[in-house]
């Protein structure tokens, strides 16, 4: 059967976004693409590349962020460190979803995990000059193993897929054993795969981090949303599983995006362990003046970004921290939505002949969530990304996000109902071109 859009004008809007490979373009070069055949077509795309919140804001963060705004405070720089109700609300929401204490002084808020994640490279390589390297447990968010390359620092990686449970731990006891590894970094549930860590691999990784003195570096962007387990109930387990149960060296990624649905306005907290933050470091005093990490961090690092996070958006994460520790605000409820479009997005894709990827927590099945990891027989995640532009889906390739394995990434945000059975025909008409063997 005829491809829905033809490999003339697709092979030309590549070649005019100058793209050789679809699998090499970033998400934002893919969703200029797509969006380009879309303009050029009047056909929609089925849009699986970009992890963008498709639920609606929080509400309690719109209006408390009117009432900041109206109050004045865009003419006052905010406190580097973070306004207070901010820093209060966040030791609580980390208490109330995770179960651990976390001091307000080291609760930071930042310009998104991006800038977190960005802020702690700098910081965890200039603790010891003989720990210069950043491990990436991957697979994981393209983008910051970018910022790693941008700082010119040193990484070094693996692809988790074949090294869970002892695996994992024998696999970090070997790369951690150089004592060059200044942190390690990796996203609970995981971007993409949504493979979510064991308290059994959490363990491992913290007693590893204070054997070797390095910093583990967790990125909580979908907090709650291993949706296997009714999380959102504040003060009562289950909880959200961290490593911070088992190291002190931890620095925690809290991002609004996808928890509150709040990307537009760039939030989210960065939350140090009470003895890292208060840990003296002597490079640190011969380089910057002052000596402790959590001062570092913020009146060094946050200072040379920044200077700050924006004032009314630290109200509104403040006043969703509070909601939702008060019981008013059940993010994890609202962000479940997410696991019921995977589940019916699964179903379509397996039943036109392709397999999941990432599909096991060792012997249960990943949770339905945000992303999900999706292969077909016979092909790579660049072939099969590359085949699939003309049948107007669009995704990224596992290859892009630090993975070994072939497939491609599917995020679940932007599906919209009519995405379904459109989605539907387009794969049986590439499944009646491309019949598995």
């Amino acid at each position: 059967m005829a491809v829905p859009f033809q490999s003339d004008m697709v092979n030309e809007v590549l070649r005019n976004m100058h793209i050789a490979r679809v699998g090499d373009a970033t998400i934002r070069q893919t969703v200029a693409l797509s969006e380009e055949i879309e303009r050029r077509t009047g056909e929609k795309f089925i849009h699986l590349e970009m992890g963008s919140p498709g639920l609606p804001p929080s509400r309690v963060g719109i209006e408390a962020q009117k009432e900041a705004l109206d109050s004045g405070v865009p003419s006052a720089y905010p406190n580097i460190s973070g306004i207070t109700p901010l820093k209060q609300e966040a030791s609580r929401f980390i208490k109330a979803f995770l179960n651990i204490d976390v001091n307000p002084e080291g609760c930071v808020p930042t310009v998104g995990s991006m800038m977190g994640t960005f802020a702690s490279f700098i910081l965890t390589t200039h603790l010891n000059p003989e720990k210069d390297t950043i491990l990436f447990i991957n697979p994981g968010f393209s983008v910051q193993p970018l910022q790693a390359k941008v700082l010119g620092y040193k990484r070094e990686s693996f692809d988790i897929y074949d090294c869970r449970g002892e695996k994992l731990r024998d696999k970090l006891e070997e790369i951690l054993s150089g004592g060059h590894i200044a942190a390690m970094i990796y996203s609970n549930p995981n971007n993409p795969s949504w493979v979510c860590l064991t308290e059994e691999e959490l363990q491992y990784i913290g007693a590893l981090a204070t054997k070797y003195d390095a910093i583990v570096i967790e990125d909580l962007a979908y907090l709650g949303m291993d949706f296997r387990k009714d999380l959102g109930h504040p003060y009562e387990p289950p909880y959200q599983a961290t490593v911070a149960r088992y190291t002190s060296n931890y620095i925690l990624m809290l991002s609004a995006s996808k928890i509150f649905s709040y990307a537009g306005e760039r939030i989210a907290t960065v939350a140090i362990s009470n003895e890292l933050y208060n840990r003296s470091y002597p490079t640190l005093k011969e380089e910057f003046g002052i000596d402790t990490l959590g001062r570092a961090f913020i009146f060094v690092i946050i200072y040379t970004l920044s200077s700050g996070v924006t004032h009314s958006a630290q109200y509104a994460l403040a006043a969703m921290y509070k909601a939702a520790c008060d019981g008013k605000l059940n993010f994890v409820e609202d962000t479940r939505e997410y696991a019921r479009r995977a589940a019916r997005l699964k179903e379509i894709f397996k039943r036109h002949g392709f397999h999941i990827v990432y599909d096991k927590d060792l012997d249960e099945d990943v949770s339905d969530g945000f992303f999900f990891t999706i292969g077909r027989k016979g092909y790579t995640g660049d072939d099969l990304l590359a085949e699939l532009i003309y049948y107007g889906v669009s995704a990224i390739s596992l290859r892009t996000t630090g993975s070994e394995q072939q497939g491609m990434r599917v995020c679940t945000s932007m599906i919209k109902e009519d995405d379904y059975a459109l989605l539907d025909e387009r794969l049986r008409i590439f499944n009646e071109n491309h019949p598995l063997n």
